[in-house]
């Protein structure tokens, strides 16, 4: 396993001044634009902002100007709390850091780089112990930043791919390559695929293109494809199901990106008379806990959320010697089979 690179002691790390070189203004202008003190212009706030970035300058919030990454703030980005994948998430982290004395501090980042990254760079500016991410896939700046300071980043949700420091997730390529192999031993050929969050849910994008080259391998067709630009819901599902199923060449399964999204979709064959699985199967992700009030049993994948949870907030909380190598934490899923396959 690859080693991991030790923080850059202090007279390493980037500072004011040579910010105001990169940006080209004064370090007056510098300190005022990081303060958020006075007016400076969106240019030059911009200018100095990229600047910073650059270089992985990381202004310290902290009175008496304490360097290290090592205060009781564990710093947690998240893309979304609309659904209650990553609220058991949180539960788990908040549960695991507040036995070993840490806090937590959450945003929300919408499934945008550009967001997570403006997150990052503000909660590094008041030293946490460390970062917890969701995903592998960052902006250069986050990248950078994190080499540059050297702090402790978890990623959660995802292991397929290089993590900066630890990872701690499930293999959604084979979660989706596990509901293909479902579905085609069941007899079904042609499928159609339900997403939302006009697809930079990028963990739900690597689900499906394993998905669908299993699909294809297997001597299957994708012949019906919809992404919302909402975030996931049921109304989204119903929606797209009832798009999908009101074309002339109907697929016989639908796999959707989420639970949310496939009781939506049942919602809406129940109402118009759909027979379920007999006329189209529905299949989900995530094995969430309401699926168990709908009138037929959707058949999913189920996640270790909360575990998930647990496992970045302890390796978080261990002390930094003990993480020395890069961690490939895999916990597993299980197929749940529902009536609707």
């Amino acid at each position: 396993m690859a080693t991991r690179r030790s923080s850059k002691s202090r007279k390493d790390q980037p500072t004011m001044h040579d910010v105001a070189r990169v940006a080209g203004v004064s370090q007056m202008t510098v300190s005022r634009v990081m303060r958020g003190a006075g007016y400076i212009s969106r240019n030059v706030r911009e200018q100095v902002n990229n600047a910073a970035r650059e270089i992985g300058y990381v202004h310290n919030r902290l009175a008496g100007g304490i360097a290290a990454y090592d205060n009781p703030l564990v710093g947690v980005v998240v893309p979304t709390l609309q659904n209650r994948v990553f609220t058991e998430v949180l539960s788990g982290i908040s549960d695991t850091l507040s036995t070993a004395g840490l806090r937590p501090v959450f945003g929300v980042s919408e499934y945008t780089q550009a967001a997570e990254e403006e997150l990052v760079f503000d909660l590094l500016s008041w030293r946490p112990r460390g970062l917890i991410l969701a995903g592998l896939e960052h902006s250069e700046a986050v990248r950078r930043i994190v080499e540059q300071t050297g702090v402790r980043v978890a990623e959660i949700m995802d292991i397929d791919g290089e993590p900066m420091s630890a990872c701690f997730g499930v293999s959604h390529t084979e979660a989706g390559r596990d509901m293909a192999s479902h579905l085609l031993e069941r007899g079904y050929r042609s499928f159609g695929y339900v997403a939302s969050q006009a697809g930079h849910d990028l963990r739900a994008t690597k689900r499906f293109e394993a998905f669908a080259a299993c699909i294809r391998e297997g001597g299957g067709q994708l012949i019906a494809q919809r992404t919302s630009t909402e975030a996931s819901s049921m109304v989204v599902g119903r929606h797209l199901t009832q798009d999908i199923l009101t074309q002339s060449d109907r697929p016989d399964a639908i796999y959707y990106a989420n639970d949310d999204l496939a009781a939506g979709g049942l919602m809406h064959c129940m109402s118009e008379g759909i027979d379920v699985p007999g006329e189209v199967a529905i299949a989900g992700f995530n094995g969430l806990g309401f699926l168990s009030a709908l009138p037929l049993k959707i058949t999913t994948t189920q996640t270790p959320r909360y575990e998930i949870g647990v496992a970045a907030a302890t390796w978080i909380s261990a002390p930094p010697e003990a993480q020395t190598e890069k961690l490939t934490d895999k916990l597993e899923t299980q197929l749940h089979v529902g009536e609707t396959t």
